[in-house]
Order: C-alpha cells, then structure tokens, then sequence
C-alpha cells in the first residue's frame, strides 16, 4: 500500500499537528484511566479499520501492562468477561459516538447513563473529546492510506 499523503512533512499538517497532539496531552493526563483510553482507542480504531492507529494502541497499551488476552478481546466486549463494568460503559460510549452515522440517534440516553455512573464530569469530558479525536485520526489515517506495522511505543508521545 502506497501512502497518499506524508501528513508529516506537510506545513499545513504540521501545525495543526501541534495543536492536536496539545489537546490530546490534555487527555493522555487526565484522570480518566489509562487502560480505559487505550481500550477505548483501539476501539474506535477498530471499527473504523485504522490499521496505523490499532497497530499504536496495541503497542503502548501491551507497553502499559495491558495482557493480550484483554486486547484481543477489545473487539468482542460484549461477550468478554474481563473487562470492568466502567470499561464496558467506556466501549459502548465509545461504539455509539464513533457509529453516529449507523446510528441515527447518535449516543442514547441509556449509554451516556451508564459512562456517567462510572466517570466524573472530567473523565467523561475527556472520554468524548478521546472518541472524537480518535476518530478524527482514523479518518487522517485511513483517506490518506498511511501504512501501519512500523510503530515505536512513544513515538507520538
């Protein structure tokens, strides 16, 4: 697969980079977990086919401490028992704003109730800022065809 675009050498690009990565620094060290943001991030990545995003998550979540078995079962949540009840209400927060457009509604009442018996006002500011940031890098990813494999834990932190 032939990149499209170096999203890295471009002026353009490059400053809003700065930016993004500022705001998601906001998150990484926000008191929402870090499992749940790795969770959550593979997630969303996952489901929007973002090879070069599954490949980072994966990485700097199996650096964190994460097990394999929690990771490859990231995927299958719902039948999964290894994930804590807060965890589930992150992923399924997660699904439904990442699958607005399948979903007419967007996020339902019942979802939002359950992240929120779980999360504080700050952890779920920066649960939606994490699915909607993610899915803007997804996106990034996956128009512009940027290839993945390559990934250095870190190396965007």
């Amino acid at each position: 697969m032939d990149t499209r675009l170096n999203l890295f050498t471009s002026p353009v690009t490059g400053k809003a980079f700065k930016h993004l990565m500022a705001a998601g620094r906001v998150v990484k060290d926000s008191s929402l977990p870090a499992a749940t943001q790795e969770l959550v991030s593979l997630r969303v990545s996952q489901i929007n086919a973002c090879a070069v995003c599954i490949d980072m998550h994966t990485k700097e979540a199996t650096l964190a401490g994460e097990t394999p078995v929690r990771l490859n079962l990231v995927a299958a949540w719902r039948e999964a028992t290894v994930f804590t009840d807060a965890e589930r209400a992150a992923l399924e927060l997660a699904e439904q704003g990442t699958r607005t457009a399948d979903a007419a509604g967007g996020v339902d009442d019942e979802v939002w109730a359950r992240a929120a018996q779980h999360y504080d006002e700050d952890q779920l500011n920066a649960l939606v800022l994490l699915i909607a940031f993610m899915n803007l890098a997804n996106r990034l990813n996956v128009i512009t065809r940027q290839p993945a494999g390559d990934y250095q834990p870190g190396q965007f932190h």
